[in-house]
């Protein structure tokens, strides 16, 4: 039955409009029998997405669709900001997503929202790119926004997943000899904190970008360094070298002065898909307790951590001062 849709599906990548299902023969009675059948997700009024397309998707790709189907079904042309443009940027969140949608809209008083939509005054016009046909804030600007006006963990995270992988980006880019914009550097983000210079949370957004680190190879490594920051302990150094029988070893987090090792685990090590490719969980686990075997006779300890610790202050408290992990 869905065959007719394929095309409309993958021009709107991943949403269908009503339009498309009347044109395709289905009645408003068989769109409500699909979509109480679970085969259509209705995302906003004469907006859908395949129900598959709903399921397969994580809490990012839900807000994503969400955040697109607002902007469709808008009656003016919104320019997507905050959260909302971090979304689209595909930046990682700690955390939900907001349940509406964020707009900079200066014929609005600031902050005004709606059902479905938020609306920010700019005192700066804000660069615009589009991504994915919507118009949203540049990164840098979205990185300032998101600084400012959330919790300094969902800024850090943001901001380290951007500044490491504009750095790919453009490793990427002289290994093949291209040449491409220049990496977001803290510089950039630092002027672009001058430029808008925020009414509120200014000073947040500044202590963002000084602790932000590119060398923070996910989530999970942001939220412990956060942690640890927010607890009084010391700050280790990140993605340290190590080699051993002439092989080298990177190693998450290191505290040089007591030469502790520290990695966090996140469950995405021992689930199959990208990073393990075909390899079995059991298989990545006997080869991180080898590579650890080898790390451990030329340091005093080396400890391992998990989500649920990490998210828990308290619990990262007490695993933190049970480990000897320095103090600030």
């Amino acid at each position: 039955m869905f065959e007719s849709l394929d095309a409309p599906n993958a021009r709107n990548e991943g949403l269908i409009l009503a339009e498309s299902l009347r044109a395709s023969g289905l009645t408003t009675h068989a769109v409500r029998a699909l979509v109480a059948n679970g085969e259509l997700v209705r995302i906003r009024r004469g907006i859908y997405a395949l129900g598959a397309t709903w399921r397969g998707s994580d809490s990012d790709g839900k807000y994503r669709l969400f955040v697109r189907a607002t902007v469709i079904a808008a009656e003016q042309p919104l320019l997507l900001s905050h959260q909302s443009a971090a979304a689209l940027h595909g930046l990682p969140i700690i955390g939900p997503w907001p349940q509406g949608v964020h707009a900079i809209n200066n014929d609005t008083a600031g902050g005004s929202s709606t059902r479905f939509t938020t609306s920010h005054r700019s005192v700066l016009e804000p660069e615009t790119v589009i991504v994915n046909g919507c118009t949203v804030t540049t990164l840098a600007r979205t990185l300032i926004d998101v600084a400012a006006s959330s919790t300094f963990l969902v800024g850090v995270t943001m901001t380290d997943h951007a500044l490491r992988l504009e750095q790919e980006r453009a490793n990427e880019q002289r290994r093949r000899g291209t040449v491409g914009a220049p990496p977001l550097s803290k510089d950039d983000l630092y002027e672009e904190l001058a430029r808008v210079h925020p009414r509120n949370g200014g000073a947040q957004a500044r202590r963002v970008i000084e602790f932000a680190n590119p060398l923070s190879a996910n989530p999970g490594e942001s939220l412990s360094r956060v942690r640890m920051q927010e607890l009084g302990f010391e700050i280790p150094e990140l993605q340290v070298r190590f080699v051993v029988k002439g092989r080298e070893y990177w190693v998450d987090f290191f505290w040089r002065s007591v030469r502790k090792i520290g990695e966090f685990d996140g469950k995405i090590k021992y689930t199959r898909g990208v990073t393990l490719g075909d390899r079995h969980p059991s298989e990545v686990v006997v080869v991180e307790k080898n590579r650890e075997n080898l790390l451990r006779p030329g340091v005093s300890s080396f400890d391992r951590w998990d989500w649920d610790t990490a998210y828990s202050p308290r619990r990262f408290y007490e695993f933190l001062v049970e480990h000897d992990v320095p103090r600030a």
